[in-house]
């Protein structure tokens, strides 16, 4: 009999049995698979498996978190189902036949905005603080801003738009970077043609408008021109412009010899990108995106918006599940470009973030008892409320359904309210609380009672609705919710495991190996909260707390004297080890590195290794990771306390690996 056997069986089952499986693979810490129909997976019964430690779906492909010992259970698996396990790739590709085509268009959207979210998350702050100091009028009888009665903060705000005009008016060089990076195509060419479609050679896209036709400035061919127009903040012209550069390069590489492939290949397709960006795909785009954006603006105006706003603020937070909401990015940088340079859907998205938060905070209240809960509950909450909604999401609101409902309808309250009074925001990128940075001056009093509605609706509702329909064991937890009911004998019993525990723990004490009481970087690098990691598995803590290193050189050590308990042979990327105190240790080099297939990793470490302190695990190539589309973040974790006591994690320092202390018991 296997170790998981009866886990194995009853996965089997409650996935939809073997005819529902069409490929089977796993990772680090997880079973992924690709269902032919993924409403046949029972996902409470699922978790509620002793072996799993939770689920999620994630493009295309259903997740099951296994941990440590996920090789074991994918071999148990595979054998008692009589599937023959495929490739990562293999797995991925399988994944995406799941998938319509506005999932792949909605997929491909999201991977190119994701990496521009820092800068318009910072370009939204800046804008914001530009609001504070030199739109609103607190002095002088209202007259008056700060920057008009101090010479500092008038320089501050204008030095602050050196920023904002970076993110904003120059986003399609980062739109163009963005799609080479995601295709796998030469980056620096893609920087090169977004920066030919913002030359300052060009008249200002945003000055088009106010130009007089025969004033604009045109390239003469002799038998043609072509005006010289740039495409400030235009999205769709750029992510056109992008596309049509990738394409040509992958031809290129196609039908060139490698022997002058690194001449032609740069050559001819950048040039010809250009050209084509200026003659032919940037004016449709510019075309199209305008047009857009006319047609939602309209809609926020009419007479119409009350519904519209009700449509929108209700369905906001299921299209984030479903990978839609990446449109309104380009929706909304769209109608920042176009005049009156502000807008009214940024407000209703951030007011969405709150009143999911909000469902999630009467959750955190309800199961205030409920430990396991509240790992889940508390950073869940505080990342919507920040702006960031999927762990609350997928985490808690989709898992009950009624918060989730209930946060839709104070986001529909709000929205309403805030698109009644024409509440208009001057940049994106600031969700939840902080959003009201982003909005006009002189709309922050209908946003704080929009806020208001989207905060005391959700948590209400939520609230009176979940002491109705949770039960003991989800508002308390398993363990408090069963009865306390002790026999004389299981009372020795547990006397009898606690006298055992004590005397296997004086053994393993007296050794010196178990006096180790701290772990060291396993990297040089930035050491941040494992809050912090991009992967909600790990930021939620499902695998266990630890910390997450932002690397600065290629070389994972070991962080104590150790045994190697598990690595991941084929893909390189990942190993979990032992201390002699029973402490078990995962390490995950960046996120979703498992696709690569060991390209970039060199695992230098076998399974039933005893290694040193300081002793190399594995070596990575950054560049092919970021070249793949992931983070390099790195992830230390502890997912077995053994006989540690108050284990601590350090972060927020700059880290050397084999000196700096990381994580520490008593």
């Amino acid at each position: 009999m296997g170790k998981y056997d009866n886990d194995v069986k009853r996965l089997l089952e409650l996935v939809g049995g073997k005819g529902n499986i069409q490929a089977v693979s796993h990772c680090m810490t997880r079973m992924r698979f690709v269902l032919i129909d993924p409403k046949k997976a029972d996902e409470k019964a699922i978790e509620d498996l002793p072996s799993v430690k939770g689920t999620f779906t994630q493009a295309g492909q259903y997740q099951v978190i296994i941990g440590n010992d996920v090789s074991v259970f994918y071999n148990e698996f595979t054998k008692y189902a009589g599937i023959e396990g495929v490739s990562k790739d293999a797995v991925k590709a399988a994944a995406k036949t799941n998938q319509n085509i506005a999932q792949k268009i909605m997929g491909t959207l999201g991977e190119i905005f994701a990496p521009l979210i820092p800068a318009l998350i910072c370009g939204g702050l800046v804008l914001g603080f530009r609001n504070v100091i030199g739109e609103i009028n607190f002095f002088n009888n209202g007259t008056q801003s700060l920057a008009d009665v101090s010479q500092f903060w008038s320089g501050m705000y204008n030095f602050l738009w050196l920023i904002g005009e970076a993110v904003f008016h120059l986003l399609p060089v980062g739109i163009v970077w963005s799609i080479t990076k995601k295709m796998g195509t030469t980056q620096i060419l893609g920087i090169i043609l977004g920066l030919t479609l913002v030359s300052s050679q060009l008249l200002n896209g945003f000055s088009v408008s106010s130009t007089p036709a025969d004033e604009i400035p045109v390239w003469d061919f002799g038998f043609f021109q072509v005006e010289m127009i740039g495409y400030q903040g235009q999205v769709i012209a750029a992510m056109m412009a992008g596309f049509v550069l990738v394409y040509l390069e992958k031809f290129f590489k196609k039908i060139c010899p490698e022997v002058i492939s690194m001449i032609v290949v740069p050559f001819c397709s950048l040039v010809p990108a250009v050209i084509i960006a200026h003659t032919i795909v940037g004016p449709i785009g510019w075309t199209i995106g305008n047009a857009i954006g006319d047609v939602v603006y309209a809609g926020l105006t009419s007479d119409f918006r009350f519904l519209f706003a009700a449509v929108f603020g209700l369905l906001y937070a299921p299209l984030v599940m479903t990978g839609l909401h990446h449109m309104t990015n380009a929706i909304d940088s769209q109608l920042l470009n176009i005049p009156p340079n502000t807008t009214i859907l940024w407000p209703m998205i951030a007011l969405s973030n709150i009143a999911q938060g909000s469902s999630v905070l009467a959750m955190s209240m309800l199961q205030k008892k409920n430990e396991r809960a509240q790992q889940i509950n508390i950073p869940a909450c505080i990342s919507c409320y920040l702006g960031v909604t999927e762990p609350a999401l997928f985490g808690v609101n989709l898992k009950y359904v009624f918060p989730l409902v209930c946060g839709m309808a104070g986001s529909c309250c709000a929205a309403m309210i805030s698109v009644g009074f024409g509440v208009e925001a001057l940049s994106i990128g600031v969700g939840g609380l902080p959003g009201i940075l982003s909005i006009k001056p002189e709309y922050w009093g209908i946003f704080l009672l929009a806020m208001a509605v989207a905060i005391i609706v959700p948590f209400t509702l939520t609230f009176i609705v979940g002491r109705i329909k949770l039960s003991k064991e989800d508002r308390f937890g398993k363990e408090n919710a069963a009865p306390a009911i002790e026999s004389a004998e299981s009372t020795e019993s547990v006397e009898t495991a606690q006298a055992a525990d004590s005397a296997d723990s004086a053994a393993v004490s007296s050794t010196d190996a178990a006096d180790v009481k701290e772990l060291k970087s396993i990297l040089d690098g930035k050491v941040m909260p494992i809050e912090e990691a991009p992967d909600d598995v790990f930021s939620q803590k499902i695998m266990g707390d630890g910390v997450a290193i932002e690397p600065s050189n290629t070389v994972v050590t070991a962080p104590a004297d150790c045994d190697v308990s598990v690595v991941m042979a084929d893909t390189g990327h990942a190993c979990g080890l032992t201390l002699p105190n029973g402490v078990e240790l995962l390490i995950h080099v960046g996120v979703d590195t498992v696709d690569m297939g060991g390209d970039g990793f060199k695992l230098l470490v076998n399974e039933g290794d005893h290694v040193k302190a300081g002793q190399k695990l594995i070596e990575f190539d950054p560049e092919k990771i970021k070249a793949a589309g992931h983070p390099c973040t790195t992830m230390l974790i502890v997912t077995a306390e053994g006989s540690a006591a108050n284990i601590r994690m350090h972060s927020g320092m700059d880290a050397k690996a084999g000196e700096t202390t990381v994580i520490s018991w008593d």
